[in-house]
């Protein structure tokens, strides 16, 4: 908590494996994680932003022929709200079978902790959200009338506007648009009814826009920078389990998709909304984005093109 909002908390250090800058604040969590799962847990593996897949040493006790567990960790997400000392700043965490293949769907536990207030939100698969503010999704369904969040974070400004650009439109009047820094922090205030939805393409434009594979490695200094498994899988079990919509930019479950990765392969599209009819009404408009996208670049539709 020292160090949120502290300037010698920007100090730049090693890049993360996804290829983020790891900021000193980062990398102090990373030390703070290393030795909570050490002394709380030593048998657990746990994948975090900036250090990949940790085993564990082997000493947890789990049933004959079950798999052991692992961690999925953002130690924080929105780590330049925490820099800059604002409340959209998280820690993230999943829990799920460890072993080769394991999928976003196979998620058992999934964590939110807001770092400056230190509310929680805790959801279990099957059993719904445990702890947290009671859910109030709201019940939005028109796009002129939704609050909203994207994230522009290592991703090239001019396409990514281009491919909310109706969203923005549409809702900058009687509704509301907002860039808050945390994907965690953007998802749960969907469960809290402060938001109708969050929107972010990213994934979808590297795979279907000629060049723009460049033009994220541009602004990301070499790496493509999207929302990788870490950064979803905590919140989007907290929505899923208590009735919200959440699909890559396409409109297909994330539940297939791999748990353990960030690199561009890993890295995932996201609309998640708290109506089915607002959901639709926002995928219809990316599609339309993606259409003047392609048409620029001359590319033709990629309906079947995962993201």
């Amino acid at each position: 908590m020292g160090h949120l909002g502290a300037h010698a908390a920007r100090a730049h250090g090693d890049v993360a494996v996804g290829g983020d800058v790891t900021f000193d604040i980062d990398a102090r969590a990373e030390e703070a994680l290393a030795g909570l799962v050490a002394r709380e847990a030593p048998g657990i593996a746990y994948y975090s932003e900036h250090r990949g897949l940790v085993p564990g040493d082997g000493t947890d006790t789990v049933p004959t022929g079950a798999d052991p567990a692992v961690l999925v960790v953002d130690p924080i997400d929105g780590t330049r709200p925490a820099l800059a000392g604002l409340e959209s700043c998280c820690v993230s965490i999943a829990a799920a079978p460890l072993r080769d293949g394991v999928t976003m769907g196979e998620s058992e536990l999934g964590c939110v902790v807001e770092i400056p207030s230190g509310v929680v939100f805790l959801a279990e698969r099957g059993r719904g959200l445990l702890e947290g503010p009671a859910a109030a999704l709201s019940r939005t369904d028109r796009l002129e009338r939704m609050f909203w969040a994207y994230g522009f974070r290592g991703r090239p400004a001019r396409p990514t506007a281009e491919a909310l650009a109706e969203l923005i439109d549409r809702s900058s009047v009687g509704g509301g648009t907002f860039e808050l820094g945390s994907a965690a922090y953007h998802m749960t205030r969907i469960l809290t009814g402060q938001l109708d939805a969050y929107v972010e393409p990213g994934p979808r434009l590297v795979a279907e826009v000629p060049g723009l594979r460049a033009e994220f490695e541009r602004v990301g200094g070499g790496a493509v920078l999207n929302n990788a498994p870490y950064d979803l899988a905590g919140a989007w079990l907290c929505l899923v389990e208590t009735g919200a919509i959440v699909t890559d930019a396409v409109g297909r479950p994330l539940d297939d998709r791999p748990l353990l990765g960030s690199d561009p392969t890993f890295q995932i599209s996201v609309v998640a909304s708290a109506t089915s009819t607002l959901h639709a009404e926002i995928l219809a408009a990316l599609e339309r984005g993606m259409e003047r996208l392609r048409d620029a670049a001359g590319a033709a539709p990629a309906n079947s093109r995962l993201d």
